[in-house]
């Protein structure tokens, strides 16, 4: 009976359009789903890039005052009194 209501439905133009309609739809909604998913993927990946240039930014002026500070106890004092401290 169930066979028998298959073939009947699928023997009918109006079924194949409605199934070819049907499927046409549902490759779309997985289109977008994927789009939708590779968009969040690069949103989070903009941020990291983002995170680590702050980061580098920092560090590279850490390490830049750390090449400016003086080397001994002497220096120090000559540069407080020159007043270029």
């Amino acid at each position: 009976m169930i066979g028998g209501l298959v073939v009947t439905l699928a023997g009918s133009a109006w079924a194949r359009t409605a199934l070819r309609s049907a499927v046409t739809a549902f490759a779309i909604l997985l289109f977008l789903l994927a789009l939708r998913r590779s968009g969040e993927r690069v949103g989070r990946l903009a941020e990291q890039l983002e995170t680590m240039e702050k980061t580098n930014e920092v560090q590279r002026r850490m390490l830049e005052a750390a090449a400016r500070r003086p080397r001994s106890r002497d220096e120090l004092v000559d540069r407080l009194r020159d007043g270029r401290f």
